[in-house]
């Protein structure tokens, strides 16, 4: 009997077996057999019998041909070879028909429809909707022969048609691959995968559900690393994701059944805690997470001192959504970030004037970009030994149109947090290059010093714009010089190497503005091409007191074979000793304040009868 037989009916076979064994079971099914090749259906009686060897016995009983319309044999066939699961439940009882696809899924052949289901609350549901409606759709977790499976079950109200009884017709398919992926996606779409704390999408979507909580009190924490672009920078991007899984892990050890944890991005985290005692309760819960999340992070041998800062926003629901209440924390995080950093600020209505300000800032400075409102006003830099004018260093002004000029002190920080340092950077380049260009049309014999923020240092389009001004006409390799910070030279030495000689090699000079007050590797800054050392301020301010100092930036100059330029310088004694002591060349109010470009002859005249 074997030969030539369908997996389907093979299966059928031993689903018979079983039953024999079992129930002493009998069936009647319409089958197709295949003598000489050519189909013929025929009604069969089934039934088992146990042979004393111990095999079983199946007596085949056919009772003739059966209606022979294509319909009906077919619909037979897709019976008994589809996945589709079909059953025929009683209302109250046991199965009175399974299709070989529900009888080989079926957990207890005998069982009623309602031990199918896991959740008793499915079932209910269905027996609702058939009374109700007649018929029910729904995917639900149910026992199967494979263990637990998701099946999207369609049930309908019908009668038996042997006893005209009422009855319930269940199909059924496994969609369990289907529903693990939609939950796979699901996690994926609501998490962080770094961290397993809630995403951005999620607060964002979700914030509905502290509403539905009710009124009570809630805290808004809003909290960053302190100077996490450091740890990255010195302890590797996998040391700084160590310290995001580490303060993740604290919050929810911390967090509550009603709280929540999210990570907004990078190093940006939220909690939204509550306490049931009270306002009191609840500021004793924001200072044991702080401290908690302020704890170092030990990976291995490697211990670092992971500070953070945090904004706290109170806020209760009606009053206040969760978005507000975001906005808010956001603003005292910014607090306390100006404040010194490692500490937590509670919003209040003085701080959010202040954003309203700042806001309006951002904005005018936004425009002010895009008019081109920002100007260059130059300071001059004379050699010590000649008293000429050595170069002037090109300091940005914003020619405000209802204000006036604004100093810098007033928009840096602000376009440097927000990222429009890049274009602010890009402007001051092109209107130096472009002044030093007439400058040397017009036989002004001075250099130009331009600033280099660390973000546009590290921007890609920066080489371009380089190589625009060294590959124009008259452009003279040597006189213009570019500042950056000491920040600049952390990370990887070999990269940062290659970049400054990139630009080097280009014509440009390098110059560290504020030196000594920032962090240098001694033991790699040899290797970079430096031409210039800005003494910065602070010190020469502390003159004498701080002459050991100055001494040694002097004679580390001298060994690297770069000129000393000291800045600030606003007195004659000043002067003198730097004069004394070898500096090259002298910047400050003493020899001159910024002025606007057409004032520069002028100022580089009377410096020249002066000095």
């Amino acid at each position: 009997m074997s030969k030539d037989m369908s997996s389907s009916v093979s299966q059928r076979l031993k689903q018979y077996q079983t039953d024999f064994i079992e129930r002493g079971a009998t069936f009647t099914e319409t089958w197709t057999l295949y003598p000489n090749s050519k189909p013929t259906n025929v009604m069969i009686h089934f039934q088992g019998f146990r042979l004393p060897d111990g095999r079983m016995a199946l007596q085949c009983e056919a009772f003739g041909a059966v209606d022979e319309q294509p319909d009906n044999i077919r619909s037979a066939e897709a019976l008994l070879h589809t996945d589709v699961m079909i059953t025929l439940f009683s209302f109250d009882g046991p199965p009175l028909y399974m299709n070989p696809a529900a009888r080989r899924a079926a957990h207890d052949v005998g069982a009623a429809l309602s031990h199918m289901f896991v959740d008793e609350l499915d079932f209910d549901a269905l027996m609702f909707d058939l009374e109700g409606a007649g018929e029910h759709r729904r995917v639900a977790r149910v026992r199967t022969s494979n263990g637990l499976r998701w099946l999207d079950i369609s049930a309908k109200q019908c009668n038996d048609a042997i006893t005209g009884e009422p009855t319930i017709l269940v199909t059924a398919i496994d969609v369990s691959d289907l529903k693990n992926a939609e939950d796979k996606a699901r996690y994926l779409a609501n998490r962080d995968q770094l961290t397993g704390c809630f995403n951005r999408s999620y607060l964002q979507h979700h914030s509905e559900r502290f509403t539905s909580l009710g009124g009570a009190r809630r805290a808004l924490l809003y909290f960053d690393v302190d100077r996490f672009k450091q740890i990255n920078d010195t302890f590797g991007h996998e040391m700084g994701d160590a310290v995001l899984i580490d303060l993740a892990a604290r919050a929810h050890d911390l967090a509550q059944q009603q709280d929540l944890v999210v990570r907004l991005g990078g190093d940006e985290f939220v909690m939204v805690i509550q306490d049931a005692d009270g306002d009191s309760a609840l500021l004793r819960r924001v200072e044991t997470v702080f401290q908690a999340l302020s704890q170092p992070v030990q990976r291995g041998q490697t211990c670092i001192d992971c500070k953070i800062s945090m904004g706290v926003a109170m806020f209760q629901s009606g009053d206040l959504d969760v978005n507000e209440a975001l906005k808010r924390a956001d603003i005292a995080l910014y607090k306390a970030k100006n404040s010194g950093r490692h500490r937590y600020t509670f919003y209040d209505a003085a701080m959010g004037e202040a954003a309203e300000r700042r806001y309006r800032t951002e904005a005018e400075i936004d425009r002010g970009l895009k008019r081109h409102e920002f100007i260059l006003h130059y300071q001059p830099r004379i050699d010590v030994k000649t008293g000429e004018t050595a170069s002037v260093e090109g300091l940005v002004r914003w020619m405000h149109p209802d204000r006036g000029l604004v100093q810098p002190g007033e928009f840096i920080s602000i376009c440097e947090e927000t990222g429009m340092i890049e274009e602010l950077g890009r402007q001051v380049l092109d209107m130096g290059f472009a002044q030093a260009q007439t400058w040397r049309q017009d036989g002004l014999p001075t250099g130009m010093s331009l600033n280099l923020s660390p973000r546009q240092f590290e921007d890609t389009g920066l080489f371009d714009i380089l190589q625009s001004c060294s590959n124009a006409d008259g452009f003279v390799p040597g006189r213009i010089e570019l500042e950056i910070t000491e920040s600049v030279l952390i990370g990887e030495p070999d990269l940062i190497a290659a970049k400054l000689h990139a630009i080097t090699d280009m014509g440009f000079e390098i110059a560290i503005d504020d030196f000594g007050t920032g962090y240098s590797n001694l033991s790699y800054i040899s290797r970079f091409p430096l031409h210039t050392l800005k003494i910065d301020r602070s010190f020469i301010a502390q003159l004498p007191k701080s002459g050991p100092i100055i001494r040694l930036i002097l004679a580390l100059a001298q060994q690297i074979q770069a000129k000393t330029v000291a800045e600030g310088v606003e007195t004659q004694e000043q002067f003198d000793w730097l004069a004394d002591h070898g500096c090259d060349q002298i910047q400050g109010f003493y020899i001159a304040k910024p002025a606007p470009v057409d004032e520069i002859p002028a100022l580089m005249e009377q410096i020249r009868h002066r000095f």
